[in-house]
């Protein structure tokens, strides 16, 4: 008979309805969760998480005596796995979706909940959440003119990178393609949506539903073949005929 191991939760949240709630979502959709303890903020938080090393520890971003962020600076190394639960906070999830880290938007879905379980169940390598924290870190520290790190993961392991390494983004299907200035493409399973979305903030622009490039590695625009933008790697690019006007006046101030 296979070994039962119940997964160890701790909830951190100054709002002691969502603490409330989240624990009743868990005893109702997730029986694998046990949540041993409750933290009013990041203090108490600290103290609790050492005292029972929990496996997954639920983190609120912002609270009295400090952020989410705050917390995760108390410690030197994660054995624990991290979920946000947060407001609508764009900042906040901008920087969490760069460190590949996940996160519950309030008011918690149930089937959101479901999904976070899911994937820390089935997560592969969990010695990974030092290096997504890390990041996290990195970036919340940096200033806005600096190259942001976002982490890629992949079937094969997981790839920190620069914003700057990245020349330009490519769809296949449901997944999408990275190109770098430097080695091989990576290849993830998220849509080129999602990663638009991630990387917009940084000169990235989608002038083709397929493709996403980088403006600081376009070489030329050229209106042949119906317009297409040549990249420092050699790959031309095509625009959409929709977004043509707007992306020669994007490129016409460079």
């Amino acid at each position: 008979m296979k070994n039962y191991k119940m997964i160890k939760a701790i909830i951190i949240d100054d709002e002691k309805k969502s603490r409330e709630v989240l624990i009743g979502l868990i005893d109702r959709y997730c029986p694998d969760i046990f949540v041993l303890a409750q933290a009013e903020g990041c203090k108490d938080g600290i103290e609790k998480v050492k005292t029972h090393n929990p496996d997954i520890v639920f983190l609120d971003v912002q609270m009295p005596d400090g952020s989410g962020f705050n917390f995760l600076e108390a410690f030197d190394n994660f054995n624990f796995e991290v979920i946000f639960t947060t407001a609508h906070d764009q900042y906040a999830i901008k920087a969490i979706k760069y460190s590949a880290l996940d996160f519950l938007l309030k008011p918690i879905n149930p089937d959101d909940l479901k999904d976070s379980i899911g994937k820390y169940i089935q997560k592969q390598d969990k010695g990974q959440i030092n290096k997504n924290i890390k990041v996290l870190l990195d970036n919340m520290k940096s200033s806005n003119s600096e190259p942001r790190k976002i982490i890629l993961s992949t079937s094969e392991g997981i790839h920190v990178l620069s914003t700057d390494e990245i020349i330009r983004c490519e769809s296949d299907d449901y997944y999408t393609k990275f190109f770098l200035t430097v080695g091989n493409p990576i290849l993830i399973s998220k849509t080129l949506k999602q990663n638009e979305e991630m990387l917009s903030d940084f000169n990235f622009i989608r002038p083709h539903k397929s493709h996403l490039v980088n403006l600081k590695y376009i070489k030329s625009y050229l209106k042949v073949d119906g317009g297409y933008i040549l990249m420092i790697d050699g790959s031309k690019i095509p625009v959409s005929r929709r977004k043509r006007e707007s992306i020669i006046d994007i490129l016409s101030h460079l």
